[in-house]
Order: C-alpha cells, then structure tokens, then sequence
C-alpha cells in the first residue's frame, strides 16, 4: 500500500488537483454566501476594474476611478486588457465575469504548483518538491486572494516563481534561444507587476556569476535580456510618453502611493487634516488631472518625510510588521479577533515568518550557491512597499518563494545528507 500511495503524494499532477479542488471548493462556497446583485458590481469596484469597464466600452486605457477623467498610466497594462476581455465575453460587471476572472485566478494560483514542484526539485530533492507542493496547496493566501481580490495577485504569484525557476533552466542550459525566451518573459512580467523588477537585478547576478563562460560572453548574455526586457516595454513606454509628455516606463501611482503611507494623518500633532476619504481624492484627481495629482501626491510625501523622518522610519517599520504578520499589531488583534478563521490566519503568517527563516539558514548551509536568486524574494521584494502600503495581497508574488523556503526547512534532515537533484 504504501508503494502505491508514496508516488500519489509525491506527484505534481495530484497536488496540482488537490490544490485546484480547494481553491475552486472556496470560490463557490464564498461566492454562495453573496447575493448576486453585489457579486457582479463590489469586486470591480477597484482601479483594475473601472480600466477594463472603459477598455470593453472602446474608451482606450482610461478611466481610473470610474469617471471620465481621460488617460491614465496609473496601472500596468496585462491584467486590465484580460480583465476587459472577460467582460467583453461575459458582459460588464455581471456574475459571470465575475465567476470567470474569480476562476481563471484560481487557476493561475494552482499553476504555481508546478514551477515550484521543478524549483524545489533543481535546489533540493523529491521531498522538497513534495513538500513545497503541498504546502502551496493548503497555504491560505493561495485560496482565500483568488476569490478575494479581482487583480494581477495570483497571476503575479505564478509569473514570480516561475522566474524563478527559468532562471535555473537558464543557468544549466544556457542556449542563446533560451536567453532571447527569458527576456522576453521577463518583459512580458514587468507589464503584469512592476514591483517584480524588485529582483530581476539579483536573478541576473546570480546568472551572471554561475554561467561557465567567459566574462565577456556572460556579460551579453545579461545584456540581450536586460535588452529584450526592456524592448518589450518599449511600446507601452511610448504610448505613456504620447499620452504624459513624461518618462514614465510602466506604472505612475508611486507617488501616491508613498503620500498615502507617510502624510499628516498619522503625525498626532498635526491639524492640517484627520482623515483620508475616497471621494477627496478622486475630486482631487479630477481637478487637476492625473500628472499634476502625482506630482502634488509626491511632493506632499517627501516633504513629511524630510519634515518628520523619525515618524517616517516608525512607519516603515509598521508597515515590515504588517507585511509579515498581516497587521502592525499581530499580538493585540490575534486577541481581539472575534473569528478563528483571522486567528488561524494570524498562526499561519507567524509560522511563515518562523518556515522563512529556517528555510534561509537552512539554504545557507545546504544549497549556499542558491542563497541569491532565492533570498532575493523575501529580502528585496518587499522594500518598496514598506515605504508606501502593505498587505499580505501586496506581499502575495513572493508567497510561492516563502513557500520553498519553508519546505527546505521542513526537509533539512534529509538535505543535509542528499546529494543534489540538479532538477532531475
């Protein structure tokens, strides 16, 4: 019996099953909870969705709140062209888009079995690969933000590790083909979620530093992918340059999304204002467009920054905190919490944190020439996002990566001893 079942658990196509039967168990669960009227309109109701409603409609990439407010660049392109794809199948904001973008998520969260199963595999063994598969499977983030949040977050889970991944096929195979290929997915990814670029630097050091060639040569082979890469952006470059008079190479939010972090709201002392509301701002943005919104966003932020730059530092550890745990004050809420489901949550984040860094120890022993690409993830990933926003969404790309390194903590003993699979 048990040479029958072992090869069962340890098979990708069975967790990939698993995993898609829990993520789908979920969506329809929840979604039956909803009365429909709201299942059509309250997930779209978000940047994401009100560019793909004006996309559908043949407005152009526009409408960022849900008015006529003209051209944005406020998103990246991918998922609000998808997104407006469904809804010109499915009709806009109805159930069955909603149904649709909900489950075309989940399968993009239960792909990421895959990638991680052959990533875990090329660092570890058969059962680190089993391991991390599972672990994926069950990891709460993986199926509750499917059906959660109606974004780029799933995708962007998969796209993240299967970088990953591409990057070590990379390094064992490195035909020029497969270099032009890598590029042009790392492109291809930048339009999905810029803040990926957060370790594209250390993915091409790491390949730079393990290729068996000369310096010369390895140098343009990092070269043709940084080149590819950004050739791919090229267009959507331009067009934001013809619609902004601006450089601006994928996405304009960041300003706000640093005022939003670090403005008089959290200052005790100050009395310029108390509260932050969504019809503000969008009046804001309306008035003076998009461009000069940002510009102010911006140089509002950096002025509470250089005015308070200990409060600023206080909040960008809150927000490490919350990034981790789920909120600033872990302790406190997990108290509070009057749902075990928020409980479990809280657990689980704190397990994580505690996998993460057993996992690094344990990669630094083990598999050191891995340390790079790997740590990159939960080290760099997230920097940007201190100083602006956080949210276990937000944080939720590199969820596959902590994932791994969990799994290498929980399969130490037999790491030690193995010798390495090389991903076969």
């Amino acid at each position: 019996m048990n040479f029958r079942i072992q090869p069962l658990i340890s098979s990708p196509w069975f967790i990939f099953s698993v995993a898609l039967f829990l993520r789908l168990s979920f969506l329809f669960y929840e979604a039956h909870q909803v009365p429909s009227e709201a299942l059509a309109v309250v997930p779209f109701q978000n940047e994401v969705g009100s560019v793909a409603e004006a996309l559908a409609q043949g407005r152009g990439f526009c409408c960022v709140f849900h008015q006529q407010t003209g051209p944005t660049a406020w998103l990246a392109p991918v998922y609000p062209f998808f997104l407006a794809i469904l809804f010109k199948l499915f009709g806009t904001f109805t159930v069955a888009s909603f149904y649709a973008a909900a489950i075309f998520n989940c399968v993009f969260s239960t792909l990421v079995c895959w990638p991680l199963f052959y990533a875990a595999l090329w660092i570890g063994n058969r059962a680190t690969a089993s391991a991390a598969g599972w672990l994926w499977a069950v990891f709460p983030s993986g199926i509750l933000i499917p059906f959660e949040w109606i974004w780029d977050s799933s995708l962007s889970a998969l796209l993240a590790i299967t970088l990953l991944w591409a990057t070590f096929r990379l390094v064992d195979d490195p035909r020029r083909r497969n270099f032009i290929l890598y590029g042009l997915f790392w492109g291809f990814c930048l339009l999905v979620n810029p803040a990926l670029g957060a370790v594209f630097p250390f993915l091409l050091a790491w390949i730079y530093f393990r290729l068996n060639a000369s310096s010369h040569r390895r140098l343009s082979q990092v070269a043709l992918v940084i080149s590819l890469s950004v050739l791919v952006c090229v267009p959507w470059t331009i067009r934001n340059a013809v619609q902004f008079h601006r450089f601006i190479p994928i996405r304009s939010d960041y300003p706000f999304e640093l005022w939003m972090g670090n403005n008089p709201i959290y200052d005790d002392h100050s009395r310029q204002v108390n509260r932050i509301t969504r019809y503000e701002e969008v009046h804001r943005y309306t008035e003076l467009g998009e461009t000069a919104f940002l510009e102010e966003k911006g140089r509002a932020a950096w002025e509470f920054i250089r005015t308070h730059p200990a409060l600023a530092v206080q909040l960008a550890g809150r927000r490490s905190i919350a990034m981790w745990a789920g909120t600033p004050t872990p302790w406190r809420d997990f108290r509070q919490a009057d749902s075990n489901l928020v409980r479990f949550i809280f657990f689980w984040n704190v397990l994580t944190m505690l996998g993460v860094a057993a996992g690094l120890v344990c990669l630094g022993f083990a598999r050191r020439w891995f340390l790079l690409p790997v740590a990159a993830y939960p080290l760099a990933f997230p920097l940007a996002y201190y100083l602006t926003q956080v949210s276990l969404r937000l944080r939720h790309p590199c969820d596959p990566v902590l994932v791994l390194l969990m799994a290498l903590a929980v399969t130490w003993p037999w790491l030690r001893t193995a010798p390495h699979a090389n991903g076969a």
